[in-house]
């Protein structure tokens, strides 16, 4: 019982979070300033991020875990040097 009811969790959290990707994407190329884009992509990042956990933690696999902390550690890096970009027009000083 246990562990259907840890497939379909995962699955349900799966679909959602595909979800979550479509609505981040309609942000990005819906935005009306570049500020809106940002946050569209950074939730994009973060929404699959989370999709390769879930991933992960359903074929038991540790290359999702690791591609996931990639992409939240580069995923991060890019949202700074956007948002310095936008409040400074340059990202190094």
């Amino acid at each position: 019982m246990t562990i259907l009811l840890l497939a379909l969790t995962i699955t349900a959290s799966q679909i959602l979070l595909g979800l979550a990707m479509g609505c981040a994407v309609v942000r990005m190329l819906r935005g009306p300033r570049a500020q809106d884009r940002i946050l569209g992509l950074d939730a994009l990042y973060l929404a699959a991020m989370l999709l390769l956990v879930t991933y992960g933690i359903q074929t038991g696999r540790t290359l999702y875990f690791e591609a996931a902390l990639v992409i939240g550690l580069l995923g991060f890096t890019g949202t700074v040097a956007l948002g310095r970009f936008l409040m400074r027009g340059e990202v190094i000083e």
